[in-house]
């Protein structure tokens, strides 16, 4: 009988638990595969990989729609040649990001803009989002300034105004021939270059007049476009009223008819300070009989060229004048003009100007000796009549003035007393 080793008791859970562990189980071949392992880690990255993607894509989304900062609208120039990272850094600076200049790139790429950020001066509105800025410098659709060039400004004093006005750029290299520019409103984006400003005003001036010409009256007597432009830049001068541009160029389109010198003053101006423009004081006696190309009380028929630029509306008074037979006008001391046929009533409508003038006479100075009489009276509300041009720009009060009362058969002038040379604003 063989002896049996003693049984030892154990626990419950002792008996339920193996004598020796198992070893475990051996890997297989292919498990050790190295394909097989450096598959399983690229799918582990690409897992991590669509997670963070993911990530940054709720992040961006989040960074691109969330309201700005900005308080309220704000221009900002964006200056030329400015990189991505200097475009953030002044977004940043003035206040209409608030994302870090990463994000913002990180962003411009993410929009595929990268290439389409455009230099410029912008308008961004208040809480503008970050797509809303990045869309904005994409556009290009810069801020726009507007421009008033006024009628009956000179060449040379247009491109004073362009010179001293700081959104433009660069110089002019040559002055524009007197009667080439087209005075308007235009609206130009900040670095604008002047030569561009002063080339945009003369393609539209070409534009209107080419458009005024075909559309002139048959019995208008000039013979060129470039007439047309001459005579109407004296009616310009004239005149400031709208309603009366027409009229005064009737009156001076009858004269030519006539053959009948057209003696008026802003061309004996022109003819004494050229492009300047104004003379600063009344016309002398002397100055009247002055030889000058420019001077119509003594050359016949027009003036070798413009005396101003005019604007359109008195293009096209001059193209299609008023139907009438007047040939003088008179300042009526309101503003406007009076206008007659013959000269005796034109020297009554002198007359009554005259007593006007004697009203105010406690107010006005003296006149030089050598200065044509009597007094100045106080210059019209509209200031621009008194200066013989449309100005947009309010000028500061003028006074206007007479010349000879009764003035002799040969100075019969067709606008006596119609204005004054007077600083233009």
């Amino acid at each position: 009988m063989s002896e049996r080793p003693p049984i030892s008791p154990r626990s419950p859970r002792a008996a339920l638990e193996p004598e020796q562990v198992p070893p475990p189980p051996k890997r297989s071949d292919r498990a050790r595969n190295p394909f097989v392992v450096a598959g399983n880690a690229i799918i582990t990255i690409i897992i991590v990989a669509m997670i963070g993607a993911g990530g940054v894509y709720v992040y961006g989304r989040q960074a691109l729609e969330a309201p700005g900062p900005l308080q309220e609208d704000k221009v900002v120039n964006i200056p030329a040649r400015a990189g991505k990272g200097d475009i953030a850094e002044k977004l940043q600076s003035e206040g209409v990001i608030d994302a870090n200049r990463w994000v913002f790139i990180g962003s411009v790429f993410a929009l595929k803009a990268s290439s389409e950020l455009k230099p410029g001066e912008y308008l961004f509105p208040k809480g503008a989002n970050l797509r809303a800025v990045i869309g904005t410098l994409v556009e290009g659709k810069v801020v726009q300034h507007s421009v008033t060039i006024p009628e009956g400004l000179t060449s040379e004093q247009i491109v004073s105004r362009l010179t001293d006005n700081d959104i433009f750029t660069g110089s002019i290299r040559e002055m524009p021939r007197e009667g080439t520019l087209l005075p308007e409103t235009y609206k130009f984006p900040r670095g604008t270059t002047r030569e561009q400003v002063v080339q945009r005003m003369q393609q539209e001036q070409k534009r209107a007049l080419a458009e005024i010409w075909e559309r002139r009256s048959p019995d208008v007597p000039v013979k060129t476009p470039e007439q047309l432009v001459t005579l109407a830049s004296i009616v310009e001068k004239e005149t400031g009223k709208a309603d009366e541009r027409s009229r005064v160029a009737a009156v001076f389109a009858n004269r030519l008819r006539q053959k009948m010198k057209l003696q008026s003053d802003p061309t004996i101006i022109y003819g004494i300070v050229g492009g300047k423009g104004t003379l600063g004081r009344p016309i002398k006696r002397s100055e009247i009989t002055q030889p000058s190309p420019y001077n119509t009380y003594v050359v016949e028929g027009l003036p070798p060229g413009p005396i101003a630029n005019p604007g359109r509306a008195s293009m096209e008074a001059t193209a299609k004048p008023a139907r009438t037979r007047d040939l003088f006008f008179v300042a009526d001391g309101t503003g406007g003009h009076s206008f007659t046929e013959t000269y005796d009533a034109h020297q009554k409508n002198v007359a009554r100007l005259r007593a006007q003038e004697k009203q105010i006479q406690n107010d006005t100075v003296e006149p030089a000796a050598d200065e044509a009489p009597p007094p100045p009276v106080a210059a019209p509300a509209d200031a621009n009549a008194a200066a013989g041009a449309a100005s947009a720009k309010p000028a500061a009060p003028a006074k206007q003035r007479t010349r000879a009362a009764t003035p002799p058969p040969a100075r019969q002038g067709a606008a006596q007393s119609t204005t004054a040379p007077v600083v233009q604003q």
